[in-house]
This record gives C-alpha cells, structure tokens and sequence, in this order.
C-alpha cells in the first residue's frame, strides 16, 4: 500500500498524516503585497515540514522554533478576513496573525503571511508547481 502525501501548505513539505488529504492546499504564504509566494520565488518554503497532531497544523523548519497553528477554527471574525492573489484568481483569505507572519518572513528571507483559503471561498485553481 503507497503512503499519499498532501501538501496542507502550498509550497512545503507534505505530509502522510491520515487526515492530511482534507486539508490539501488549505493554506498558503503570500508575500508583502498579498501574493502567492511559491517554493520557486522562495525556496526555503521546501524546507517547511508540515504535520497534524491533535487539531493543529504543526509546522517545523531548520533553525526555527515549532510552530502549532489551530486548524479547524469557525471564521467569524472579520478582521482577520482577507483577500490575497492566487494567480489572476482573488482568493477569500483567513489572515493567520503577527507570529505566523514572522516566523514565514524568516523562512522566506521577506515579509511573509501565512493565509488559510476561507471556508466559503470559491474552488482555487493554483498554478502547477
């Protein structure tokens, strides 16, 4: 039996947990004007290993402290909603907040974001990688 691997962040590492697939492409990193930053543009991105432990997107990277992102979390707070640049594609976006933010930015080498595609946001079509 073959172990599937899905990319929960775009751009990073996959990963085999169970429960992996129904997160695939959930979230991705933009860069300080909002667009979609690849593993290409920022290669460091690779680097990113991602995993699930009980409820939280686990994200770890060389040189940089774990992070744990909460993943299923109901998105009623307006300030955190977003829109960020998928391509020509405007995608709903959930802001995951200031450490989030640096941790990426340090990962990346530039001012980063990282976004999860809000619930209610239309199908996104990414760019092949």
């Amino acid at each position: 039996m073959s172990t599937v691997v899905s990319q929960i962040v775009v751009g990073c590492a996959g990963s085999s947990h169970r429960d992996a697939a129904q997160y695939h492409h959930r979230w991705f990193v933009v860069d300080a004007k909002g667009s979609l930053l690849s593993a290409t543009q920022s290669p460091g991105l690779k680097e990113v290993i991602t995993d699930i432990r009980m409820g939280y997107l686990v994200l770890r990277a060389p040189g940089m402290l774990r992070m744990d992102i909460p993943m299923d979390v109901i998105e009623d707070d307006d300030s955190v909603r977003k829109t960020a640049t998928v391509g020509d594609q405007t995608v709903d976006v959930v802001d995951e907040g200031e450490v989030a933010a640096v941790w990426f930015s340090h990962v990346t080498g530039q001012p980063s974001r990282l976004m999860k595609v809000h619930p209610e946001a239309k199908p996104v079509a990414w760019p092949a990688s």
